[in-house]
């Protein structure tokens, strides 16, 4: 598994929880962004630099992203491409998209986009929290330890001699 981040929009102290979560997981980690990105040096971590245009990063992301990896976006059309292609989702605040869940927020979006077409303040996503942080953390643990698991439970069942 990899973990993807749709890096232009991604709040600097959920990609610090994710320099982190990458050393420990031992997880590559792949932040995709048109403007260049510092990154800490680690074996793990790297960052993407695609050439600005309306979702060039998006496109890149779910060109290069496989069945089974993870990506870190706030954006729902992007969220949703993944998820058909196998992939799962948690945006900045720890939220978990999902097949089940995706249509609504694609609805939603799309309500939202009509109404400030039309002139309607609907205001924008209330400033990111101390509570976000947490939930993001958290999420992503509960996926990371999800995924030990499985790999863990892979890796003994491939094992002949039933360790």
């Amino acid at each position: 598994m990899q973990i993807w981040v749709d890096a232009d929009a991604c709040p600097v102290v959920i990609k610090d929880i994710l320099y982190r979560a990458a050393q420990r997981w031992k997880h590559p980690l792949i932040l995709v962004a048109n403007q260049m990105l510092r990154t800490p040096p680690s074996p793990y971590i790297r960052a993407v630099q695609v050439q600005r245009g309306f979702d060039v990063a998006d496109d890149y992301i779910v060109q290069h992203s496989s069945a089974g990896d993870l990506i870190i976006t706030g954006d729902i059309p992007l969220a949703s491409q993944v998820l058909a292609k196998g992939g799962m989702v948690l945006n900045p605040r720890g939220e978990r998209y999902t097949s089940e869940t995706i249509g609504e927020r694609l609805a939603m979006r799309d309500m939202m986009e009509e109404l400030r077409s039309a002139g309607v303040d609907t205001g924008g996503p209330a400033s990111f929290s101390q509570s976000d942080r947490r939930a993001f953390g958290n999420a992503l643990d509960q996926l990371m330890m999800a995924q030990a698991r499985k790999e863990a439970s892979a890796a003994s069942g491939s094992n002949s001699t039933g360790r």
